[in-house]
């Protein structure tokens, strides 16, 4: 979810559901070692329960950037060991790690031994055409002995050569009951499932069996959905951060968009962030609804760029007419 869940989709998520943990997208060691750490690191507080994931290869640099993350506040460290991507590979992380499973396991344990918050991580069910159950299995046995007792499984192999990352999430097929037979062999850890997951349906079946779902683009592309998870998977009083939030009653698509045109007015007011940054991550929220192409198109027009956004707000609802 590179350059989609930044800070403003995780806020614009978190108004639709109290309760889902969100996850940051992929922050490199090298990023916090040598760049802007606050540029990286910074986070609303109604975001918690919120999870940073790291790309690295090093167990000292992972260490330091788990170090970063705790400081900053962050809920869980998940490592990513799960991104195809060229670029990815270049710097020997994300799904390639797979293959060095005790490497995994020397950053997991250098990363459980700085911090005091949850170490997880994310992986595929294997790498390149390898249909190999054991391959998984020793890679989840072998990183929860260093310490590591929360995995988040992609249902498919990552083909590290001949598919571009957009192919790694379609072509390879997913393997579900793969995932399933790992929460059979390892009852004692958190076994959470990823992977063509779009409908409550699913989420059902796989619950039934599994201890989490996560969902990475649907969430995004459909939000609203979003909205009908916390009465429907989480349990009322069920004790967490959401039950420090207010209660804001009926939830509605109206009342979400005008939340964050006030956090628009915020960030431009206190970092100079332009509403067009924060607004492509709720071009989704209105899909199915007559007049939501319209809509798309006003949220989305630069030649709006200098109105306050209550007034593009305004002009989205407007009567039909041509965006000025």
């Amino acid at each position: 979810m590179m350059d989609w869940t930044d800070r403003h989709c995780r806020y614009f998520h978190r108004l639709l559901t109290r309760r889902a943990r969100l996850y940051t997208e992929m922050v490199t060691t090298s990023a916090l070692i040598h760049g802007d750490v606050a540029r990286h690191l910074r986070f609303n507080a109604e975001e918690h329960a919120v999870a940073l994931q790291l790309g690295g290869s090093e167990p000292a640099d992972l260490a330091h950037a788990a170090k970063l993350g705790a400081q900053w506040g962050y809920d869980e460290i998940n490592l990513n060991c799960g991104c195809p991507s060229e670029r990815v590979q270049r710097g020997s992380f994300g799904a390639c790690l797979m293959a060095e499973p005790q490497l995994v396991a020397d950053c997991v344990k250098a990363m459980v031994d700085a911090v005091s918050i949850p170490i997880t991580v994310k992986h595929r069910v294997g790498i390149d055409q390898g249909e190999s159950h054991e391959f998984v299995r020793d890679f989840v046995g072998a990183v929860s002995e260093a310490g590591c007792k929360t995995f988040i499984v992609h249902a498919r192999n990552a083909w590290l050569k001949g598919l571009s990352p957009k192919e790694n999430r379609e072509v390879p097929p997913l393997r579900y009951a793969l995932v399933h037979r790992l929460k059979q062999e390892f009852p004692h850890l958190t076994l959470c499932i990823n992977g063509g997951i779009t409908r409550n349906e699913q989420v059902e079946e796989h619950l039934r069996e599994l201890d989490g779902v996560m969902v990475g683009r649907e969430a995004y592309h459909n939000p609203w959905w979003l909205a009908g998870w916390d009465q429907r998977y989480f349990p009322s009083g069920r004790p967490g951060f959401a039950d420090r939030l207010e209660d804001t009653g009926t939830l509605t698509r109206e009342a979400v968009e005008e939340q964050m045109t006030g956090y628009m007015a915020r960030e431009a007011a206190e970092h100079g962030t332009p509403w067009s940054a924060i607004a492509r991550h709720m071009l989704g929220l209105r899909n199915g609804l007559p007049g939501a192409r319209r809509w798309r198109q006003v949220w989305s027009d630069h030649r709006l760029k200098a109105l306050h956004p209550r007034d593009v707000m305004a002009l989205a609802h407007g009567a039909d007419q041509d965006v000025a």
